[in-house]
């Protein structure tokens, strides 16, 4: 390993030549270049953070270096040395590791069988004792405790990523890169993580982690690339800047933090529920008698812990998943266990928790996926013939509407970045005007631009007369948006009170199984 220079001494470290040096490099897709012409230095012992909206091309860079693409044209340098990075295998002999946002391991194997793997020369069937001493080791130098023989199914999100990071370490990464390190983290797994990270720059190592959160790279970066539309924009010490000017630079335009809203004014029911019950995916109660109103005309947010029986919640209203017992009554229409397509022609939009998996078709066209729950009727359909021309005015009225950055209408809708997709989706659920959004996680991902715009659509439908049951992890988030908060546990409401008056500290008493004496039980 590279010595260093002492924690945190950005000047010192100036002396050094980079860890990693990127000098003109771009990359390009149909349609799109992700990258133009990039030219990056990270230095041993610092965070870089790399910030950018969703489809600014960070991640597609950081899979350039670490072998997963190759760009058309630029250089790398690795510790002073040019580098042909042309796979996974020669980034990790260059000493990168990569910890993606979605794992990449095998979840039937032990903790340290996902290790051996790759390896040369370690057993990896058999007990390996080897890489679980190695792993022991290294988990109590970085506070990283992980049992090397649990299977990796059995791990949570944020275990599961320790693995991930060990696996690095253990391969003799000097450089690390962490893509949205935090998006199934806890507040408490993050904080821990954060000091994982600054062990490692004490020791030497650099670390880039791409992100959109704002308050991460200000808590834990030393300096800073801002990325816009495939282009780096500046990088910067995060010392000399601070979240507006960041804001400002990823999105070329000043971001509102503060959301300013309407007197809520309650109309009729728009969605009703009677002691809803309902089972999770292993069979066991994940709903144990759910009583709730959602007003015409309010926000009801739902807090809590992931894996309380939100999702399942979601899932019985909008027709996806069997109530048990119960009833849901939607704009006045009893719907319970009523097809995906009744529910949907009723009133009712469904922003999904899974983009990808729920939220659209990937291998379908932009339009295509923005029609989904409307080819069947008019102006799309005659007959049962689609009207291609009315269905390319509605996408391109929509791709304008709701900023959709696509290169075509025809542009396979998986090519799209996150927040875009989740843009689509927004544009095809609340086009017509729906009585009851249902919106779970609506930002979960998204950059400040995205997030921003996303939250202001909610807000617009609550004060167009439409109901919002709004699902978020986000506390900040429901308790800007919301009317009124419902905190559910282990299936059940312990209480709900109004978000003018709510109180965190009481919120997280509930969200830990703690019933409130003051919630509201409508």
């Amino acid at each position: 390993m590279m010595a260093a220079p002492g924690a945190g001494d950005l000047d010192g470290n100036q002396n050094y030549p980079p860890l990693i040096l990127l000098e003109g490099v771009t990359k390009s897709f149909p349609g799109v270049v992700a990258n133009d012409r990039i030219t990056l230095d990270v230095r041993p012992g610092e965070i870089h953070a790399l910030l950018g909206e969703n489809g600014a091309g960070k991640t597609t860079l950081m899979n350039i270096l670490y072998g997963l693409y190759h760009p058309d044209a630029g250089e790398i340098y690795v510790k002073g040395r040019k580098v042909n990075i042309r796979s996974p295998r020669d980034a990790i002999a260059c000493g990168i590791g990569m910890v993606h946002q979605h794992f990449k391991l095998v979840y039937p194997h032990t903790v340290a069988e996902n290790v051996a793997l790759g390896l040369q020369g370690t057993p990896f069937f058999g007990p390996a004792r080897v890489v679980e001493r190695g792993l022991r080791e290294l988990g109590e130098r970085y506070h990283l405790p992980v049992d090397p023989k649990a299977r990796v199914w059995q791990l949570s999100a944020g275990e599961q990523q320790r693995v991930e990071i060990l696996k690095a370490l253990y391969r003799g990464a000097d450089v690390l890169i962490l893509d949205e390190p935090t998006s199934v983290l806890t507040p408490q797994e993050t904080a821990e993580l954060f000091k994982v990270l600054a062990r490692m720059k004490e020791e030497g190592h650099a670390v880039i982690f791409i992100t959109h959160k704002l308050d991460e790279v200000m808590e834990a970066a030393d300096r800073v690339t801002v990325m816009r539309r495939g282009k780096v924009v500046d990088t910067l010490p995060v010392a000399e800047t601070d979240k507006a000017s960041l804001a400002r630079m990823m999105v070329g335009r000043d971001v509102v933090f503060r959301i300013s809203k309407a007197e809520c004014t309650p109309g009729t029911e728009a969605l009703v529920l009677r002691d809803l019950r309902a089972l999770n995916d292993r069979g066991l109660p994940a709903l144990r008698g759910i009583s709730l109103t959602v007003c015409r005309g309010e926000i009801v947010g739902i807090a809590g812990v992931a894996g309380n029986g939100q999702r399942e919640l979601v899932e019985v209203i909008c027709g996806l998943r069997r109530a048990q017992g119960g009833e849901v009554v939607v704009l006045g229409q009893s719907l319970t266990n009523r097809s995906p397509r009744t529910v949907a022609d009723a009133g009712v939009a469904h922003i999904p928790e899974e983009r990808l998996r729920m939220g659209i078709v990937p291998g379908m066209t932009v339009e295509e996926n923005l029609i989904l729950k409307k080819h069947h009727r008019p102006p799309f359909s005659s007959g049962p013939l689609l009207r291609l021309s009315e269905v390319r005015k509605f996408a391109e009225q929509a791709i304008e509407e709701y900023e959709i950055m696509t290169p075509s209408p025809r542009t396979p809708a998986k090519l799209l970045s996150g927040g875009n997709i989740q843009k689509l989706i927004l544009a095809r659920e609340l086009s017509g005007e729906p009585g009851l959004v249902v919106a779970a996680h609506p930002t979960y991902g998204l950059d400040v631009g995205a997030t921003e715009l996303i939250r202001q659509l909610l807000l617009r439908q609550r004060d167009a007369g439409a109901g919002v049951l709004l699902v978020s992890e986000d506390l900040e988030e429901i308790v800007s948006l919301a009317d009124r908060i419902a905190v559910m546990f282990r299936g059940e409401i312990m209480g709900i009170v109004e978000a003018s008056e709510a109180e965190l500290g009481e919120i997280g008493l509930m969200m830990a199984g703690t019933r409130s004496v003051m919630g509201d039980p409508r």
